[in-house]
């Protein structure tokens, strides 16, 4: 039996036909409701009671529902659980109908376009992104519709993947025929979202584009060459007319992403060196630590900066000058963050006042944000330093706009229009009239009953109001003779009479209309002076910018002063000397009665290209690896680094493969990543490359390992290139390239070795290493005894085995050597190993499998 529909759910079905993957919330009197489905997914987010409407009867459908006014509330969650939520509010006063209230969806929410403050982080950026495919090219075009941020490019996909891993983009629009190809390409988690392949034509994309700008071309924005982005530009302004967002007229411009003018980063390195994410649970990325901003948008522009830093010497300079002059002059600092703390978020301020979406409280809030860049603009001034001549020059404290709003707006005016009491007096004759009336309504009464009490001589008037007939008089019978003649009988009594007046009526009128008018003409003024701050938007924007720009410098300085940092020196060859390095990010994690041990890192092109890590599991290879990566990053960023002393070139492109990484769930081993990534390295290596190798080859057997990660080693040396080179290993079989190789050298993180236990001294000395000690970590982790002694026999059997064999393990083709298996028995060899199941394997199968490979030689060479 087919549910019957009573009007309010036809209107529903009908509105919802039209956004079917969205959480519709329906409006109805003060709530928003939710029904059928929508209602059991909304009850369960929100944690709120799900019930029935019309239960029992042909029509019962399930229902959930909240309060209008907790909107704000509710919406960040749902919007943070990942869903889409359309707002269908009421498009007209019931009062004002007979039918059904006329509805409509006013906003469409998603991830990736969101307004509204408990959705936002304050510190992040929310875009939405779009990517479009081409024969050759992809292109790239992102939005964060809260701050107006609008960029777009294109590039091969492997330069695509590594800008959406840098952005976080929270939604991304594709072209639903390239479903499968997008998902192959963009491999991990990305929050895709398919629209229909014919928005993404480059003639629709223009029209659209060019309608926005006002203009007849792209070419005064300086991408109107890169064709496949611009499609992706226009399919993101056809999904946000979709979603109900018309009003962006902060969007004043779009922005050409560059691939030049920053260190090249693939998505790998990003993700290893856990710059604004960590990977594990417990870690801390490095932004947590760095970040000493006072602002949402120094925080957002501090963001951009660590995964994008800068590879001009010039610009990287310019921020070392300005960090300096902070540093040394404290008194400026803490005056420059005191009055940053003071300021709102102007960014998201403005594109709220362009969406019509802004209080008169966050309008108060940008006018007292404004009266601080001034104060800031005057503290920038009065050092007469160079470094600041730029922001002094570009900062425009929107005078007039402050004024305007300073005497319109109450200085207390609340977050809710609809609480009225936001515009001041003096700026509406009317509104005044009509909040003396409201306010002084009994004063009126009172005065009136005095006047008419002597004019008729009549000393028990008393003036009152029913729903019936409004205000009225009422007169006692003792005195009816004394009425006036003018005055209306409404209402006989068993001992009064009630009668009504012109004056009456006429302030009747006023004082219950005084409400209701104040309200519309409260909104009315408020609307107005939103529109008169529309010219300002660029150049609040531009403010923001410079404000978030001083913002990340200050942050800089505090953080310099706080930790000890020294400035590094960038000079033009590809050299890096780094002298007394720690890692930014775990020595504040150490306990302070344990100092982080620091050490030295001496790389160039000419004699020492590659350094050879060898040294115990926990020894501290890979955070040697990790920090001199993180001091590059921060040098080039414009900070001071946790060293006595740097002396570096500037590094064009930094390569990490540092951690497992594995990619299980798209069906790669740890190895198979592995090996794409450090793929990825090689064939992208430049001469200021710096490149971060840690334990290449250890997801697979031991000797391809050690035949990959010799190969690899030899590749860099040998490469035209000659990239500079950190690579630790396990494999000690590797410390004899410094044999062959002379730009190749060795050394080990020292550990001091006790009767029956090690002591890491976690510091960087020349020299190879001829033990991993892994028995012992595998003792202080708390292995039984029993295992323990057993693995200390099975070694012992190994290294006698390993004594037999020839001292010498490459030729003069390592390469080659390894892998070329003309020889039969080797052959066999090879199908005997590759055919054995190792994560299976014990310790004692293992060693029997090697003897028995062993005999096959022996016997051969007998």
């Amino acid at each position: 039996m087919s549910k019957k529909e009573t009007p309010l759910m036809k209107q529903y079905n009908q509105i919802k036909g039209k956004y079917p993957d969205a959480l519709l919330l329906f409006r109805v009197g003060d709530f928003y409701e939710t029904f059928g489905k929508d209602a059991v997914r909304t009850a369960k987010i929100l944690g709120i009671i799900l019930t029935k409407r019309g239960a029992g009867s042909s029509s019962e459908t399930e229902l959930a529902g909240f309060p209008h006014h907790a909107l704000p509330t509710y919406l960040p969650k749902l919007v943070r659980a990942g869903e889409r939520v359309a707002i269908c509010d009421q498009l007209e006063d019931p009062k004002m109908t007979k039918t059904i209230v006329k509805r409509g969806v006013t906003e469409l929410i998603t991830p990736g376009v969101a307004l509204t403050d408990g959705v936002l982080e304050e510190k992040s950026n929310n875009f939405l992104a779009s990517i479009h495919i081409g024969q050759k090219h992809h292109g790239l075009a992102i939005l964060d519709i809260s701050t107006g941020e609008f960029q777009l490019t294109e590039g091969l996909p492997h330069e695509i993947a590594t800008l959406l891993q840098q952005l976080e983009a929270k939604e991304i629009l594709v072209a639903k025929p390239n479903k499968k190809r997008i998902k192959d390409t963009y491999s991990g988690e990305y929050p895709f979202y398919f629209l229909e392949d014919w928005v993404y034509q480059l003639d629709f994309a223009l029209e659209k584009l060019q309608f926005h700008f006002g203009t007849t071309s792209l070419k005064g924005f300086g991408v109107s060459d890169l064709h496949q982005g611009i499609c992706a530009a226009g399919a993101i302004f056809y999904y946000l007319s979709e979603t109900e967002h018309a009003r962006l007229s902060h969007i004043t411009q779009i922005k050409r992403i560059g691939f030049e003018g920053n260190i090249w980063m693939d998505r790998f390195t990003i993700r290893n060196l856990e710059l604004i994410a960590s990977n594990a649970p417990q870690a801390v990325p490095l932004i947590d630590v760095i970040d000493y901003t006072h602002s949402p948008m120094g925080g957002r522009m501090l963001k951009r900066w660590i995964t994008a830093p800068l590879s001009d010497k010039k610009a990287i300079e310019k921020r070392l000058n300005q960090v300096s002059f902070l540093k040394e002059h404290p008194a400026i600092l803490d005056q420059i963050q005191t009055q940053i703390k003071a300021m709102g978020d102007l960014e998201r301020l403005v594109a709220k006042v362009a969406t019509s979406k802004v209080s008169p409280r966050e309008l108060n809030q940008l006018k007292d944000s404004l009266l601080a860049v001034t104060q800031l603009r005057q503290t920038l001034q009065t050092t007469k330093a160079y470094e600041w001549i730029y922001m002094v020059d570009s900062f425009d404290p929107c005078d007039d706009l402050t004024q305007n709003i300073s005497n319109t707006l109450k200085p207390d005016a609340p977050v809710n229009m609809a609480k009225g009491e936001s515009i001041a007096e003096g700026v509406s004759e009317e509104l005044d009239e009509l909040r003396s009336i409201a306010q002084g309504g009994k004063q009126f009464l009172d005065d009136m009953l005095t006047r008419e009490s002597e004019r008729t001589q009549i000393p028990s008037l008393k003036i009152a109001f029913n729903n019936v007939f409004g205000y009225y008089i009422e007169v006692r019978n003792t005195h009816r003779e004394k009425v006036p003649e003018e005055w209306i009988r409404k209402q006989t009594l068993v001992n009064a009479e009630r009668y009504i007046t012109e004056e009456l009526k006429a302030y009747e009128t006023k004082i219950l209309g005084a409400e209701e008018k104040i309200a519309v003409l409260e909104q009315q003024l408020f609307a107005a002076l939103i529109q008169e701050v529309f010219p300002y938007i660029k150049k609040i924007q531009q403010n923001s910018f410079l404000v978030a720009e001083l913002d990340g410098l200050a942050g800089f300085a505090t953080l310099a002063e706080r930790n000890q940092y020294h400035r590094p020196e960038l000079v033009d060859q590809p050299v890096l000397s780094i002298k007394q390095g720690r890692h930014p990010v775990i020595e504040q994690q150490l306990p302070l009665d344990k100092p982080y041990i620091p050490n030295d890192v001496e790389l160039d092109r000419a004699t020492q290209q590659i350094i050879m890590i060898t040294g115990p599991n926990m020894s501290g290879k890979s955070a040697i690896l990790r920090q001199t990566a993180l001091i590059v990053l921060m040098a080039q960023m414009g900070s001071f680094v946790p060293a006595e002393h740097v002396q570096m070139g500037v590094v064009d492109k930094l390569f990490t493969r540092v951690g497992a990484s594995d990619n299980i769930s798209m069906g790669e081993s740890t190895f198979m990543v592995e090996m794409n990534e450090t793929a990825a390295i090689l064939n992208n290596v430049s001469e200021r490359s710096l490149i971060l190798l840690d334990e290449i080859g250890r997801g697979t057997s031991t000797y391809d390992g050690i035949s990959i990660a010799w190969a690899i080693a030899e590749f860099l040396h040998l490469h035209p290139a000659q990239p500079k080179t950190l690579f630790a290993t396990h494999y000690h079989e590797l410390n004899r390239m410094t044999e062959q190789f002379d730009r190749i050298k060795n050394f080990n993180v020292s550990v001091k070795e006790l009767e029956d236990d090690v002591v890491f001294i976690r510091k960087l000395v020349p020299g190879g290493s001829a033990h991993s000690f892994g028995i012992h970590v595998a003792k202080m982790a708390g292995m039984p005894k029993a295992v323990l002694s057993k693995s200390k026999q099975m070694l012992k059997q190994l290294e006698s085995s390993r004594a037999d064999e020839p001292k010498e393990m490459v030729s003069e083709e390592p390469q080659l050597s390894f892998f070329q298996l003309d020889d039969p028995l080797l052959e066999e060899i090879r199908d005997q190993i590759l055919s054995t199941d190792i994560d299976t394997l014990t310790p004692v199968e293992a060693l029997m499998k090697l003897n028995a490979i062993k005999r096959m030689l022996q016997k051969k060479g007998s």
